[in-house]
């Protein structure tokens, strides 16, 4: 695996001529890459120091247009300017790209060079440096769950998204033959990834037609979010190259399953898995037994990290493998919360809410902010619960759409504490925007449904 780039490297590959071009990136509200390219000669000689671009990067929304409602920026304030500072540990080689490097931004006011605090990667630092004044190091693993399709994304945009063909005529989970037609575009994936210093671990058919899932490996919880966007990034870049398509929809099609990104977590503490007791039963020391307690009493609140949109919550289907339900299980399917690694120095914590539309950073930090709220009030976890958790009526529910979830974090007076009101606020008016958007709009299920009955 080739290791991430030193300045020195990237003098040296520039002076080669093999990197001619560096990507300065940041990572927006939704997860995507935001930045510039610039020629690695500028980037050498100043670039890596800072460069700028509009605020509004992060308050936009998927189709980058400029909502009304926040408070950080606006067309009354002018919409300013905010410094991205290059993370030069982040800086690595994209060997899909010819010739190109990346670096990811930290974002800092240009005014006051204090830290944007509505900034993803922000929000997951702040909840980091709780783990470590607590005497704990987080680590994380997101699986990367996606579908590939025969047409390029050109061309279905001009068939507005109709009749959409995946890539493979059958669920293909852990199969080999099928995803073997698919190597073009997933040795190419595992590949390049891994030259560019992302520790992947394996890809797999997953349990539909067309669908793949990417692993990493379990990493501290900053560079898993990292990796994740980056991966996501090259998921798309490579499908395009090779002449078909990716999406990391939640749910693309009512009948097919959708798409998730589990999240595992757990704690270190000098070195050792905090969460792991040999003794204690189920191997769940007591730090996680708290942890859990508090992800599963504060859940509904942070819904809205875990599933940004209103197809995020077409996902949620009993006997999909997506979870309904707010209940924990060890090593069962059914549930939102999954005990993996039972009594090995290997256990987490999986969460099975996360829809593959993610946004990483805000999703991590929202699960670690309430597993810590867990172990500062000693909160009591209950039995786990077995069986078919879907049709276990005594559990409570997932919220079920967008404006619920959105409801529970704007009231959250843990979310706020954990966050602070002005990130609450932003990302509550982040969520309120898109169900306007929704709302306002006109479905083709309203026009066939209605067109000549109504």
């Amino acid at each position: 695996m080739t290791a991430t780039l030193t300045l020195d490297a990237l003098k040296t590959a520039a002076s080669s001529g093999s990197i001619d071009t560096v990507l300065v990136c940041l990572v927006d509200m939704q997860g995507r890459l935001m930045g510039k390219r610039f020629h690695v000669q500028h980037f050498l000689d100043s670039g890596y120091e800072e460069t700028h671009c509009c605020n509004y990067l992060l308050a936009t929304d998927l189709e980058m247009g400029t909502p009304d409602g926040y408070a950080s920026t606006s067309w009354e304030s002018g919409y300013g300017d905010y410094v991205m500072k290059p993370d030069l540990s982040t800086l690595r080689p994209m060997p899909w790209l010819e010739g190109t490097a990346l670096v990811l931004c930290d974002i800092i006011d240009h005014h006051t060079h204090q830290p944007i605090s509505h900034s993803p990667r922000q929000i997951l630092k702040q909840q980091i440096r709780r783990c470590a004044d607590m005497g704990f190091t987080p680590m994380m693993a997101t699986e990367l769950e996606f579908f590939l399709f025969k047409t390029p994304l050109d061309e279905l945009r001009n068939q507005n998204y109709m009749d959409l063909e995946p890539i493979s005529a059958y669920n293909e989970d852990y199969h080999i033959l099928q995803t073997t037609k698919e190597e073009p575009i997933m040795r190419r994936l595992r590949n390049t990834l891994f030259e560019a210093g992302i520790p992947v671990e394996n890809s797999k058919g997953e349990a539909e037609m067309g669908q793949e899932e990417l692993n990493i490996r379990y990493d501290e919880a900053l560079a898993c979010a990292d990796n994740h966007t980056i991966a996501k990034h090259a998921t798309k870049e490579i499908a395009w190259q090779q002449g078909h398509s990716a999406t990391f929809l939640s749910k693309w099609h009512s009948d097919r399953v959708g798409s998730a990104s589990h999240v595992h977590v757990s704690l270190q503490r000098d070195g050792e898995n905090a969460f792991y007791d040999e003794v204690a039963a189920h191997g769940m020391s007591t730090t996680m037994q708290h942890f859990v307690a508090g992800q599963l009493k504060y859940a509904a609140d942070f819904t809205v990290l875990l599933a940004p949109y209103i197809n995020s919550y077409k996902r949620f289907v009993k006997g999909s493998f997506a979870p309904t339900k707010i209940a924990w299980s060890v090593d069962n399917r059914t549930a939102g919360f999954r005990l993996c690694g039972e009594s090995t120095k290997g256990i987490r914590i999986e969460c099975r809410i996360p829809g593959a539309d993610i946004n990483p950073y805000l999703a991590q930090a929202a699960l670690m902010a309430a597993g810590l709220k867990g172990i500062e009030e000693q909160a009591e976890l209950q039995p786990p619960v077995s069986g078919d958790v879907y049709n276990d009526d005594s559990m409570p529910e997932i919220p079920s759409t967008l404006l619920q979830a959105t409801s529970a974090l704007n009231q959250s007076a843990f979310m706020r504490k954990a966050f602070g009101d002005d990130v609450v606020d932003h990302y509550v008016r982040c969520a309120e925007w898109e169900q306007e958007q929704f709302d306002r709009a006109v479905t083709q299920w309203e026009i066939a449904r209605g067109f000549e009955r109504a």
